[in-house]
C-alpha cells in the first residue's frame, strides 16, 4: 500500500513538474502573430492605412535597451508640435497593431511612437517577461523620445494589455516620468491570472504547476512573478491615469482593472466598454474609445491641446 502510495505522489509530481517546464515554456517562448497576419487584419479592418504610412512624415527608432538588444520603432510626426504618444502593444502582436491608435492621437494633437517590445517584431531580446524586463525598456524608450522633444513637451503613455501593464510598472517601479498615462485592458497580478488561465485551460488538480513555473522562471529568466504586479506599482503613480477594460473580457478579467482604479490615488478615470472581447473596446467603437481619451485629456490634462511649436 505504501508503495502504491509513493508510485501515485512520484507520478502526481513528475505530471506536475512537466506541466510546470511547458507552462513556463509557452509564456517565455510565447508564440507570436506572424507580420503579414497583422498586416492583413489591420488593413482589412481599416485600421491601417498604407497610402498615410508611406506619406507620412517618419523616422525610423534603434533605441539600445539596458537589457541587450536594439528596440525597433518609427516616431510618427504628422504635426507641427512636440506633444507625443508612446504606445506600448500587447502579447504575441507588434508595432503595426499599435499605428491605429497613432491615427486617434494624431486627431488628439499628439504625434505618436510606436515599437516593438523585446522578442516582438523587429527588437531583440530572447524571451518575453510580461512587464518585467519590457518595462526596463519602455523607460529607455522614455528617455530617447524626451531627449528630442524636450522636457517642456507634453508626454504620454498608451498601453494595450501586456503593454498595459508594463506601463503601469515602469510609472510606479522605475519612474513616473511620463505627464498621463492610458491603461487598456492590464492585468493587476500576474501571478494571479497563471491560476485563472490554468484552472480554466488545464485543470484546479494542476495548481501547483504555477508554483513550479514560479520557480523555473526565476532560474530561467531572472525573476518571480511576484515581481509583476501592477497593483502594488499603481499605488506609486500620481500623475494621472485613464483605465479602460472590456466588461466581457475572457482573457483578462476585467475585475482586474478595477481594482487598478480602486489602488491608484490621485487623478484617475474608469471607463468600461460593453462591446468586444480582450482589447477590442477600440476596434468595436472607436468613436465612444476617441471620446473618452478626449474627455480624459480635458478633465486632467488640458494643456496638451495648447502646446504646438
Amino acid at each position: 500500500m505504501r508503495k502504491k502510495a509513493l508510485f501515485i505522489s512520484s507520478i502526481v509530481a513528475t505530471v506536475t513538474t512537466i506541466s510546470g517546464i511547458i507552462l513556463s515554456n509557452k509564456l517565455m517562448y510565447i508564440k507570436q502573430k506572424d507580420h503579414d497576419f497583422i498586416l492583413e487584419r489591420e488593413t482589412k479592418a481599416q485600421r491601417f492605412d498604407e497610402a498615410w504610412f508611406n506619406s507620412v512624415t517618419k523616422v525610423e527608432l534603434s533605441i539600445a535597451s539596458p537589457n541587450g538588444y536594439d528596440i525597433k520603432g518609427y516616431f510618427f510626426k504628422p504635426l507641427a508640435t512636440k506633444n507625443t504618444m508612446i504606445i506600448c502593444h500587447g502579447v504575441t502582436e507588434n508595432k503595426l497593431n499599435s499605428t491605429k491608435y497613432a491615427r486617434m492621437f494624431e486627431r488628439l494633437g499628439f504625434n505618436t511612437v510606436v515599437y516593438d517590445h523585446r522578442r516582438h517584431g523587429d527588437s531583440g531580446g530572447k524571451t518575453t517577461s510580461y512587464g518585467y524586463y519590457e518595462k526596463i525598456d519602455l523607460q529607455a524608450v522614455v528617455h530617447f523620445i524626451r531627449g528630442l522633444i524636450g522636457e517642456e513637451a507634453t508626454l504620454g503613455i498608451h498601453g494595450e494589455s501586456m503593454g498595459a501593464a508594463t506601463t503601469l510598472l515602469y510609472a510606479g517601479i522605475i519612474e513616473d516620468q511620463a505627464d498621463f498615462y492610458i491603461s487598456d485592458c492590464a492585468f493587476s497580478d500576474f501571478k494571479q491570472l497563471l491560476y485563472a488561465i490554468v484552472k480554466s485551460s488545464i485543470s484546479i488538480e494542476l495548481k501547483w504547476a504555477v508554483h513550479l513555473t514560479d520557480l523555473f522562471m526565476r532560474l530561467r529568466d531572472g525573476y518571480w512573478t511576484k515581481n509583476i504586479v501592477p497593483k502594488d506599482a499603481v499605488k506609486n503613480i500620481e500623475k494621472p491615469v485613464l483605465f479602460i477594460h472590456n466588461l466581457h473580457d475572457t482573457f483578462i478579467p476585467c475585475a482586474m482593472t478595477i481594482d487598478l482604479y480602486k489602488a491608484k490615488e490621485g487623478p484617475k478615470m474608469l471607463r468600461l466598454f460593453e462591446k468586444g472581447d480582450h482589447a477590442q473596446a477600440f476596434n468595436e467603437d472607436p468613436i465612444k474609445y476617441e471620446a473618452t481619451v478626449r474627455e480624459f485629456l480635458d478633465q486632467y490634462v488640458p494643456h496638451t491641446l495648447l502646446y504646438t511649436s
